[in-house]
């Protein structure tokens, strides 16, 4: 069977009065357990403007956390791509490459808060064109010399972009979509789908699979390459796992609500604002998060690349506020634990 990556997404949206020094070294240090532990992927979100939290600037910390990641492939998930100019992306995008040797995964979207289009001066109508476009100029500096460009949001006369990326053709540029029409738009101009992590499993299931059947994405092995961020905690106990998550899980779904995230993954981020008691917790959980004892979460994980049909997985296990050694306890056994018996299972 087709291997299944099995990685970190680091949460870098913490309260504001917490101590951003400590913070930034406490991810260089789950970074280090990860890579010790033979993970195969760290990813990083971005959103601009957040209140109450801050939220470490996405390719800048990447780039620092490229020292520490070994072998470890590094992801974006997502980069907001309308939000940014395509040659400066272009261009940090290839450094990091670099310093990965080739091991970085450029997962974009349109972003969904109008706040943060507003603040970086960016028409909130025109996010869909932008990004489009971003994605044809980003490759296009990437394998190509002396490229022109013009429209009404970028011009370039003869641009070359040095370095270039690692590998010739550059990081594979995946898409973020919720909606039917953007996994099809997805499958025709990117190199892979990223699914969301608050839609349940059937709904991910569905999106995977209109995925695969809309052309022509590229394929690895012959494969579309599919992943999630995953909600995941691991403890000896189920229900001290379900205890250190679920607090800072749903202050997080509720950002989410707050922001406007829509679709499936808005209903989700909305349902979790209603609960009041670990049976409401539990039920929100079933078939979208992994959360319990190792039994669980290799079940849980194999259910994601069998069933679901995921190839790479950003397993979240620290949301805001989360304590950095709850984050350590849970990467320490995820390694030992359930990552060999994952593997072994799918060898």
């Amino acid at each position: 069977m087709a291997k299944l990556n099995i990685g970190i997404y680091l949460n870098s949206q913490n309260p504001e009065t917490d101590d951003a020094r400590a913070r930034l070294e406490g991810l260089v240090k789950q970074v280090k357990l990860a890579e010790s532990h033979g993970f195969d992927s760290i990813w990083a979100g971005e959103h601009h403007l957040t209140p109450g939290f801050h939220f470490f600037p996405q390719l800048p910390l990447l780039a620092h956390l490229a020292a520490y990641t070994g072998d470890m492939t590094l992801g974006t998930n997502l980069l907001l791509l309308p939000l940014h100019r395509p040659v400066e992306v272009a261009e940090q995008v290839a450094l990091i490459d670099i310093a990965t040797r080739g091991r970085f995964i450029l997962a974009v979207g349109q972003g969904y808060r109008r706040e943060e289009f507003a603040a970086l001066g960016v028409p909130f109508e025109e996010r869909l064109p932008r990004m489009v476009e971003s994605i044809e100029v980003i490759r296009r500096l990437w394998t190509e010399r002396n490229v022109d460009h013009e429209s009404s949001s970028f011009s370039l006369k003869g641009a070359t972009l040095r370095p270039s990326p690692y590998n010739p053709s550059g990081p594979p540029i995946w898409i973020g979509a919720t909606t039917d029409r953007a996994i099809r738009r997805a499958a025709e101009i990117g190199d892979g789908f990223m699914a969301t992590p608050n839609a349940d499993n059937n709904e991910v299931s569905r999106q995977v699979q209109l995925f695969a059947r809309s052309g022509p994405q590229r394929r690895v092995q012959g494969k579309p390459a599919v992943g999630r961020m995953l909600e995941v905690y691991c403890h000896e106990d189920a229900d001290e796992a379900r205890r250190r998550a679920a607090p800072h899980l749903l202050t997080k779904y509720a950002s989410y609500a707050k922001w406007g995230l829509t679709g499936s993954a808005g209903e989700a981020a909305r349902a979790a604002g209603t609960i009041e008691d670990q049976n409401d917790f539990t039920g929100l959980a079933e078939d979208r998060f992994v959360i319990g004892k190792p039994d669980d979460v290799v079940a849980g994980l194999l259910e994601q690349h069998r069933k679901v049909g995921v190839t790479h997985l950003a397993m979240r296990l620290a949301w805001p506020g989360s304590k950095q050694s709850d984050a350590m306890e849970c990467i320490d056994l995820l390694g030992a634990e359930v990552l060999p018996r994952v593997r072994t299972e799918l060898s």
